[in-house]
């Protein structure tokens, strides 16, 4: 089973916290349509003998194109690949686009799961962050949205300066209120070059807590798992059956096509990225060509990759795996890097059998730091 990404850049205006692609014009919107719709036929050879499972709309905000625009690049999915009998088709969308009407037309779209970018039911925290919708377009959305939807996740984001814990329970409670089977949260985080590193440095933003953050992260676990949510990654808690199929085919090591400016593929042994530029990616799809840059993986980049991915999962990292794909030498390299961990509580070995190795709670909020420590290098 494989997944498509398909990744429409255009958003109405730049979050503060952003890094991703995207343009705030809309004037090359029916030309990067009809370049995605070519990208999709140039490309459908990569994947011969693979199953389509999922189809995922990201962005920038894919909920700016309009049902019909959507449509014909779902088409196009359908008619260059062998789809699923009943694909995960994704839509990534913002509560302002989601009008009554709007919602009620996309139930007749094989558009059948919802990622809605709520972030907080907070004004004031929708102010600090730039964010093109205020809470009570969140909240209208939610009420129309899971009367038509049953499969729904929302984005939650933590760690936000003044939110004290008090303000970040009511976010949550509201989330369950609404009775989403999904929900996705980050920490709030600063990236280079984007606008909240820039206030942040001219004293204009407060700067980011980190014990605030670690705070926010450790009450969001014991609050959805009391809801019955499953960790099943760092970011993402669901409900049974209600896991993310193409994030976690990501997670697992699967392969996907990546569609667009700035999006990424993988293909066993390799993976590549499209150019992040709307007029360049334009310009070389017209032209038949793809605009992609391809990075070959060896042994260790494919361990570092599954040990990046395995600690952030409930699946955890197979010793038994690692020594069946990568060979003796990477497991004694895991087994020994791995154990002041185990020693600190920070990562256990589930299933001595198996061997499975796994993060703590204690370990979940330092994950990525575990796991740079654990790479082959």
């Amino acid at each position: 089973m494989s997944g498509i990404y398909i990744h429409i850049p255009f958003c109405k205006q730049a979050c503060y916290y952003c890094d991703f692609h995207f343009s705030t014009s809309l004037k090359k919107k029916e030309e990067l349509i009809q370049s995605l719709i070519k990208e999709i036929e140039l490309r459908k050879n990569e994947l011969p003998n693979n199953t389509i499972e999922t189809i995922y709309f990201g962005g920038g905000t894919p909920s700016l194109l309009t049902n019909n625009e959507l449509q014909l690049i779902i088409n196009s999915v359908y008619n260059n690949f062998n789809i699923a009998k009943n694909p995960e088709i994704t839509l990534e969308a913002n509560p302002d686009d989601l009008s009554n009407e709007r919602i009620k037309a996309l139930k007749n779209t094989p558009i059948n799961r919802l990622s809605i970018g709520i972030q907080s039911f907070f004004d004031d925290d929708l102010k600090m962050m730039n964010r093109a919708h205020n809470a009570e377009e969140s909240k209208n959305c939610l009420s129309v949205a899971t009367q038509y939807f049953n499969n729904i996740t929302i984005d939650l984001i933590y760690g936000i300066p003044n939110m004290s814990l008090k303000k970040w329970q009511q976010n949550l409670e509201l989330a369950f209120k609404f009775g989403v089977n999904h929900i996705s949260s980050y920490a709030l985080t600063v990236e280079p070059k984007t606008a909240l590193d820039s206030f942040i440095k001219k004293g204009t933003y407060p700067p980011l807590d980190e014990t605030l953050a670690l705070e926010h992260f450790n009450h969001l676990i014991e609050s959805t798992k009391n809801e019955g949510f499953i960790q099943y990654e760092i970011s993402n808690f669901g409900k049974p059956n209600y896991f993310s199929k193409h994030n976690t085919s990501y997670w697992q090591g699967k392969t996907y096509l990546g569609i667009g400016p700035s999006a990424h593929s993988f293909l066993s042994d390799q993976r590549s990225w499209n150019v992040s530029n709307n007029s360049k990616y334009i310009k070389a799809i017209q032209k038949e060509e793809l605009p992609n840059t391809v990075e070959k993986l060896s042994k260790t980049d494919k361990f570092n990759e599954y040990i990046m991915t395995g600690l952030r999962t409930i699946w955890g990292v197979s010793f038994n795996k690692v020594e069946k794909e990568f060979g003796a030498v990477f497991l004694q390299h895991l087994k020994k890097t791995s154990r002041k961990f185990l020693d600190e509580g920070l990562l256990i070995i589930e299933s001595k059998e198996q061997e499975i190795l796994v993060t703590t709670q204690k370990g979940k909020f330092l994950v990525d730091g575990i796991a740079s420590e654990l790479f082959m290098i």
